[in-house]
């Protein structure tokens, strides 16, 4: 095997999984907290109670999250042209990556913030805070260690996707072994993209447990 040819592949592939994970976070994070404060926000028991909006909500992500990822990459093909002109390359796999993980992470946010002592929402009602204060400076803050480790794990699930999107030509490490690795048979190609996979699951793993230790109020 010529490593003089495919480290440069490697490279390019681990580059390319970087910036589809990188920018799908961006906008997972972007769209799914918002989702996950209103799930909780219009909850019975929440800031300002909205059941129709709360149950509606509930069933759009519920069913988001039960459609297989495989599944999602070909139904989105028409939408991912619309917007990026492709439907193949890194790019055009940050589509199905996102709309794969706001779901998750909106469930994600929700349990984050229902972690929050109820007695500090309370105590910042009784001194006349608004909804979108006690969003902003109680319930997103005391919640931000478990968001944190929320975060790595969507992107940890992200990793993942993308391997899966490799399977359609998204670009990234999951192209790599699958041209390569699998439909060439080169087992060293393979195995060397999955423990390039397994060392990104680990650093951000570790990063997200640190992050979230040093915000913790605990």
């Amino acid at each position: 095997m010529d490593w003089s040819i495919w480290l440069p592949n490697l490279w390019t592939g681990t580059l390319d999984t970087l910036y589809m994970v990188g920018v799908a976070t961006l906008f997972t994070v972007a769209l799914g907290l918002p989702l996950g404060v209103l799930m909780v926000t219009t909850d019975r028991q929440g800031l300002t109670p909205n059941t129709p909006l709360n149950l509606v909500l509930g069933a759009m992500i519920n069913a988001a999250r039960s459609l297989p990822f495989i599944i999602l990459l070909v139904v989105v093909i028409p939408l991912t042209r619309l917007l990026v002109g492709t439907s193949i390359g890194a790019t055009a796999a940050i589509v199905p990556l996102s709309l794969a993980a706001i779901p998750f992470f909106a469930r994600v946010a929700e349990s984050a913030l229902r972690e929050v002592d109820r007695g500090l929402v309370e105590a910042a009602q009784a001194m006349g805070c608004s909804p979108w204060q006690i969003i902003l400076k109680v319930l997103i803050p005391e919640a931000l260690p478990s968001l944190v480790l929320g975060v790595a794990l969507t992107i940890i699930s992200l990793i993942g996707y993308s391997a899966m999107a490799g399977a359609i030509g998204g670009g990234g490490l999951g192209d790599l072994a699958i041209r390569y690795g699998y439909q060439r048979f080169e087992t060293t190609v393979m195995i060397v993209t999955v423990v390039l996979l397994i060392v990104l699951v680990q650093g951000i793993q570790a990063l997200g447990n640190r992050l979230a230790s040093r915000l913790s109020h605990r």
